[in-house]
C-alpha cells in the first residue's frame, strides 16, 4: 500500500494487513486534537515501559532527517519497522511532514521482498538488510539501526552495491526512544567513516565517566545523561566514535572489557550473531564468556582461531553455541535475558 502525504484523504483508508491497521491508528492518534503520543521503548537496556512524545518535537527530528538526507516534497520512503517503537512511527512523521509518498511493508525479515520500483528513503535493522542485499540498490538513502552494522555486513553491502552501480548511501544511526529516533548518523557506504555525525542544533559532551551527554531541546526538553562510552573527534567538532554500554563493561580479573569492540572484531571472521558476556567467578570477577548463535563446525572453530585479540585476557575463557540468541520485540539483542540464562 502506498500513502502520498501530499494528498492524502484518511477516510478513504482501508486495511489489509494487521500492520496497515496499525499504521492507520497512529494516524488517526496523530492527527487527533492529542498534543502526544504513546511509544514503547525497546526494553534492550532496562524495563520496556510506555512514554509520551510531544508531537511539535517529533516534527523538530523528521526534519533533522529530512534536512540531512535532502529528502523533498513528493520523494518515496518505505516504513517497515513496527510501529509501536520510535523507529516505525518516526518513518511516518517523517512522511507526514516532508510530504512524501509512503509505501507501508510489513516489518518483516524480507521486507522488501515485492519492491520492484526505486524510492528515496528507507530505514531498516541489520537483520532486514542481511535479508535484503538483492534489493536495497532501490534504495537511494537507507539508515540502519536498531543495532550496530557489523564488518561483515558493511563488507556484503559494499560488495552487492559495487556490482549494481547505484548512487544508493547507506548510514548508521544512534539514537534512542528520549531523542525521538537518530540525533547522529555515520556513512557506512560507499565513503566509510569512523565518527558519528551530530545533527545541527544538537550540543554534546561527556560525563567524568565519558559517557555522551546530549543537549537537544528542540527534541527533550532535559539534558539526557546516558550510559554510552564515546570518544569525541576533537574539542571543535560535533562529532563522535561509539565505544560501548558502561552497562555492558565486563571487569574480569581487573581489566575492563568492552564486549561490543570484540564482538565488531569477531564478526569480521565470521557472519553469526556473537555476544560477549562477563559471567560470575570466584577467582576473576566476572570469567568472559562468547555466545554464538547457530551450529558449531569445523569452518567455524577454524575461523575464529584466526582471530588476533588485542590482548590475551580478552580472548574468551569459553565459547557456547546456541540456537537462538534473544532479542527484544523489534530485534535487538537481550543482553540482560542472555546473561540471567547463563548466570
Amino acid at each position: 500500500m502506498l500513502l502520498d502525504f501530499n494528498n492524502l484523504e484518511t477516510n478513504n483508508l482501508h486495511a489489509e494487513t494487521d500492520f496497515e491497521k496499525k499504521v492507520f491508528f497512529f494516524l488517526e492518534e496523530w492527527f487527533s486534537d492529542s498534543k502526544t503520543v504513546k511509544v514503547q521503548t525497546s526494553g534492550s537496556t532496562g524495563v520496556p515501559k510506555i512514554i509520551e512524545i510531544e508531537k511539535e518535537k517529533m516534527i523538530n527530528s523528521a526534519k533533522m532527517t529530512c534536512d540531512f538526507l535532502n529528502l523533498k516534497e513528493g520523494d518515496t520512503a518505505l516504513v517497515c519497522l513496527p510501529i509501536e517503537y520510535i523507529s516505525g512511527k518516526m518513518m511516518v512523521v517523517r512522511a507526514i511532514t516532508r510530504k512524501l509518498k509512503l509505501i507501508i511493508s510489513d516489518p518483516s525479515l524480507k521486507p522488501l521482498e515485492n519492491l520492484n520500483q526505486k524510492i528515496d528513503f528507507c530505514a531498516m535493522t541489520p537483520l532486514q538488510v542481511e535479508n535484503s542485499l538483492d534489493k536495497i540498490h532501490f534504495i537511494k538513502n537507507l539508515i540502519i539501526g536498531g543495532a550496530a552494522v557489523s564488518a561483515s555486513l558493511k563488507n556484503k553491502i559494499a560488495q552487492t552495491l559495487r556490482l549494481s552501480d547505484t548512487p544508493t548511501k547507506i548510514y548508521e544511526t544512534y539514537g534512542m526512544s528520549e531523542t525521538l529516533s537518530h540525533i547522529a548518523l555515520k556513512e557506512t557506504y560507499p565513503t566509510p567513516d569512523e565518527y558519528f555525525n551530530v545533527f545541527n542544533s544538537i550540543e554534546i559532551s561527556t560525563d567524568e565517566r565519558n559517557c555522551l551527554k546530549i543537549y537537544a531541546p528542540q527534541l527533550n526538553s532535559e539534558i539526557l545523561q546516558t550510559n554510552d562510552l564515546i570518544e569525541i573527534k576533537n574539542s571543535s567538532s560535533n562529532q563522535f566514535k561509539f565505544l560501548g554500554r558502561i552497562d555492558n563493561v565486563i571487569n574480569s580479573g581487573g581489566a575492563k572489557i568492552f564486549p561490543e569492540q570484540l564482538e565488531g572484531l569477531v564478526k569480521k571472521e565470521i557472519p553469526n550473531e556473537v555476544v560477549f558476556l562477563g559471567i560470575k567467578d570466584e577467582s576473576l570477577g566476572q570469567k568472559l564468556i562468547l555466545i554464538i548463535e547457530g551450529k558449531e563446525s569445523e569452518l567455524l572453530n577454524n575461523q575464529l582461531s584466526t582471530i588476533n585479540y588485542q590482548q590475551k585476557f580478552h580472548k574468551p575463557k569459553e565459547i557456547i553455541f546456541v540456537d537462538k540468541i534473544p532479542r527484544t520485540p523489534n530485534g535487538k539483542v537481550n543482553r540482560l535475558e542472555l546473561k540471567s540464562i547463563f548466570e
